[in-house]
């Protein structure tokens, strides 16, 4: 293994406020980091720098940690363009969209899954994603499901069952069939291959009492729990992630003062995904309301073909700040340790000695324009496992 030195860092984030700043970011100015194979080994101001084998100058560039996005659906085949067109003229979205996906999905061969996979992986690399977590959902058979998670763990770690996405039509007539189905057969074929269980509890998807049972069965497998919660209604999501000790509760558009302190009392990350809400000009997640009642907050594109089909952080960031009263320090930190947070990792998403060596370089002299010029494509340079990818 080589060693290498990234030197003369304008502007480095390191989210370890011991190493800079105090603040939650730690940042650090002419900052530099050296590499030694997979991990970070050193960070500290350029003019101390150790010798490496090989040195890449940053020329007074911002650095940040590789993006963690914490929740995607990526494991899925067709378009649903005409949906998003009806949506934007004027129809609202509702949880039956994901139908047309399932059909295509099913209908898809192996190789035309991995190959869109791969696809929108390359895409989120150039923008500076280097950690994601993505489900499956849009199977609902227990072959398609079990599928699509051997297809996502040939690809990350963090690997989510989502069989309960919703009730698939041949099981309209019998959602308590289709929850036996979940939490039966179709749990011992997909549990091998994931690290996650998760519900969409959502009206037009799974009840409180469904979303319990399913998560229930899914940590008596050892999957640890997730939920898509609070998304469109409010409703019974958020408090039950919190009860069962679940790594996040994502969505949180709409939620009372007991889900905040729920929220806040636990070891529960909100994920709020505003590509959902920019797609389907929904109701903003008040992300300052979590903030400010000491609530850990991640951000995530929830990459997805129907309600949110970006895999740019970056744009998330920016409708943080813009649009969630978010700080650009928050949405950086957010988008980056908050989301580690979400997979309760502690080796990602902080530039650190002994953290992985996943890293980006911007065009810019600061973090806080990826909120300042949002939709230029600034991120120039990017690290994971300590390989230089672009």
């Amino acid at each position: 293994m080589t060693t290498t030195a990234i030197t003369n860092i304008g502007s480095l984030v390191t989210n370890d406020p011991a190493l800079g700043d105090e603040s939650p970011l730690g940042l650090l100015r002419d900052a530099a980091i050296v590499i030694d194979g997979d991990r970070i080994a050193w960070v500290g101001p350029t003019a101390n720098a150790p010798a490496a084998d090989d040195t890449v100058d940053a020329g007074g560039r911002a650095g940040i940690p590789g993006f963690v996005d914490s929740h995607s659906h990526l494991v899925f085949a067709g378009d649903r363009t005409q949906e998003f067109n009806a949506r934007m003229s004027g129809r609202a979205y509702s949880a039956g969209g994901i139908r047309t996906t399932v059909a295509a999905t099913r209908a898809a061969t192996e190789e035309a899954l991995e190959a869109n996979l791969t696809h929108y992986l390359r895409e989120a690399l150039r923008q500076g994603t280097t950690t994601f977590e993505t489900k499956s959902g849009y199977g609902l058979t227990v072959e398609d499901e079990a599928r699509a998670l051997r297809i996502a763990a040939q690809h990350t770690d963090e690997v989510t069952y989502l069989g309960a996405h919703i009730v698939p039509p041949d099981y309209a007539d019998d959602p308590a069939g289709y929850v036996a189905l979940v939490t039966g057969e179709m749990l011992d074929a997909c549990a091998p291959y994931a690290r996650w269980v998760d519900v969409f509890c959502e009206k037009g998807a799974f009840d409180g009492d469904q979303a319990r049972a399913i998560l229930t069965a899914g940590k008596a497998k050892g999957l640890h729990p997730r939920v898509h919660a609070n998304q469109l209604s409010y409703g019974p999501g958020v408090q039950l992630a919190v009860e069962l000790d679940a790594a996040s509760a994502d969505h949180c558009t709409h939620l009372t003062q007991q889900d905040v302190d729920a929220l806040a009392s636990g070891a529960t990350v909100a994920t709020l995904l505003p590509g959902a809400e920019f797609s389907t000009r929904a109701e903003w997640p008040d992300a300052r309301r979590l903030l400010d009642a000491g609530v850990t907050v991640a951000l995530s594109t929830d990459c997805n073909p129907g309600s949110s089909f970006t895999s740019s952080v970056p744009f998330c960031i920016a409708l943080a700040v813009r649009d969630m009263k978010m700080t650009p320090d928050e949405a950086i930190w957010s988008a980056t340790a908050g989301g580690a947070a979400a997979l309760r990792r502690t080796d990602i998403g902080r530039i650190t000695p002994g953290a992985r060596a996943d890293l980006a370089l911007l065009d810019a002299p600061s973090h806080v324009h990826l909120a300042y010029r949002p939709g230029v494509p600034l991120v120039s340079d990017v690290w994971r496992q300590g390989k230089r990818c672009r």
